[in-house]
């Protein structure tokens, strides 16, 4: 498959999202072959979503933005904190928020095969893994999270939580995922507004609230340092202004590259995730995605996106479930 494309948003329904976080996108994106979705992490409404065939289709192995839904389960059940050193074998050891910025393999396999495959897949499916990520979003696929684990031949559980092998996600799922960490915790619904009216009815809606708030601040540290100085360090040669956490992918299956990266704005303006999906040959790779994600940060922020006033007014809409 060719890392390049021309003509991917034709056919995209666009009449209900944000223009300017739309164009934003597809000039990052330029002719390669992937998807740009981008979220308000405060409402689950999709502001665009670039190249929606690929967007809603079954989706792809998760690669290393696996180790996002692995660290908030050891963190959760208490197995590690953001300081635990973990063993990698003879000297070698390391901690989550090397792990995370540096994307360590080792690391999560060592600590899926610590947690198990029960504790992961109940986690991997409360953040949202296996299950339709929208509300109402016509075309969109579930992906797959595998019942039982996946054969020792092929790995076990530690290639689950390192490479995301034997999982499909999509990157509507991945958004949801986070956005919730974004947020502090509320995994909503994300709506795909389709017309000026359903925007200016926009109602966000709770899919349900998960107890992760103590956690971020153990994956944030990585999170930042994968931009910083670990594998998403491209986007900093695009955009700097303004403080980006996020975690990268790259992993092969059947013949075809997939370079993943998702991140948010830590800003209280301008609230925004950004997934990028990329599917191809040699040049497609995470840092590719994370070097997509810089410019279009760059050009939210060249439209006065991260200023006062500018975040989408569905912030002020009472989620649908949410407590009166």
């Amino acid at each position: 498959m060719s890392s390049f494309a021309e003509g991917i948003a034709a056919g995209d329904i666009t009449d209900g999202e944000d223009l300017v976080v739309r164009q934003a996108a597809i000039d990052a994106l330029g002719n390669m072959n992937g998807t740009v979705v981008a979220i308000e992490p405060t409402s689950g409404r999709v502001l665009a979503m670039v190249n929606q065939k690929l967007a809603l289709s079954s989706g792809a192995q998760p690669c290393s933005t696996i180790k996002l839904s692995v660290a908030l389960a050891a963190l959760n059940e208490g197995l590690i904190s953001k300081e635990t050193e973990v063993s990698l074998g003879g000297r070698s050891r390391m901690n989550l928020t090397q792990a995370l910025a540096h994307s360590n393999n080792a690391y999560f396999e060592a600590v899926g095969r610590k947690l198990g495959f029960e504790k992961v897949a109940y986690y991997a499916h409360q953040y949202g893994l296996g299950e339709l990520a929208g509300y109402d979003i016509p075309g969109e696929q579930a992906g797959i999270y595998p019942d039982e684990v996946i054969p020792q031949s092929l790995g076990g559980v530690g290639k689950m939580c390192s490479f995301g092998e034997g999982i499909s996600m999509t990157p509507l799922q991945l958004g949801a995922m986070v956005s919730a960490i974004a947020n502090g915790g509320t995994l909503y619904y994300l709506q795909h507004p389709t017309t000026p009216e359903e925007v200016a009815n926009f109602q966000p809606r709770i899919k349900r609230q998960l107890d992760i708030a103590p956690l971020i601040p153990e994956i944030s540290v990585g999170m930042a340092g994968a931009v910083q100085y670990g594998t998403a360090r491209r986007l900093g040669l695009n955009f700097s202004e303004e403080e980006i956490l996020g975690k990268t992918g790259t992993c092969s299956h059947a013949g075809t590259r997939y370079g993943w990266f998702a991140s948010y704005a830590n800003t209280d303006r301008g609230r925004v995730v950004v997934v990028v999906f990329l599917e191809g040959g040699r040049p497609t790779f995470g840092p590719k995605a994370a070097e997509i994600a810089g410019v279009m940060y760059r050009n939210l922020y060249d439209h006065n996106f991260f200023i006062a006033g500018k975040a989408a007014d569905t912030t002020a809409s009472r989620p649908v479930g949410a407590p009166q």
